[in-house]
Parts: structure tokens; sequence; C-alpha cells
């Protein structure tokens, strides 16, 4: 084998010529914990939302919203128990520290 061909590495496959390869979900955790949801508010928050000339981005990282962080913000808060709009309200507050509210647990 010539020293040309030993030190080339495939490139990673993507769906086609010019489309951007695509990252998986971030796995959510096997049940959430305070910490877990507090993880969660944070993403959510910092990685919100941004008008930008070509469209809705994170305003984190300029990805296309929603980028995989808010994704498996939003899923776990969503598995915490809480609601889009309760979602939307600590987003829209915009403090990464906020403390989750507490699941309903019923009686």
């Amino acid at each position: 084998m010539s020293s040309s061909t030993a030190h080339r590495v495939r490139p990673a496959v993507s769906s086609g010529a010019n489309e951007p390869e695509v990252l998986r979900d971030i796995p959510l955790p096997p049940y959430v914990t305070g910490e877990d949801a507090q993880f969660a508010v944070r993403a959510v928050v910092v990685h919100a939302p941004r008008r930008w000339s070509g469209g809705v981005v994170c305003r984190n990282d300029a990805s296309p919203h929603p980028c995989r962080l808010h994704r498996w913000g939003t899923r776990v808060l969503t598995l915490r128990g809480l609601r889009a709009a309760e979602i939307a309200a600590l987003i829209e507050r915009g403090d990464p520290a906020a403390v989750p509210p507490t699941p309903k647990r019923p009686a």
C-alpha cells in the first residue's frame, strides 16, 4: 500500500451532495431528575429561537432552529410534566437559571 492511500479517510456519509449531515437527537435520560430539568431549562433558554435574515436560527450557535439542545431540553421538560405553554414561558423569561415548576403528581 502506498503512503498516499494509507492516510485517506473516507468522508462521512450524507444524504446528498450539497446537503449538510444531520446529527441525531441527544438521548433522553432513563428518568428525569431535578438536575436534568435544570439542564433542560438552560438548554431551551440559551438555545432559544432568533429571527435572522435567512429565517429562524438558534440564538447560541446560529444553526437552524430548533437545534439539538433545544429539542432535547423541550423533550426533557415535557417528560418532567411541563406543558408547552409553561416551556414557552420559561423561554420568554430568558433566565437560564430559572427553577422549573415542580410537576403535579396525582394524590
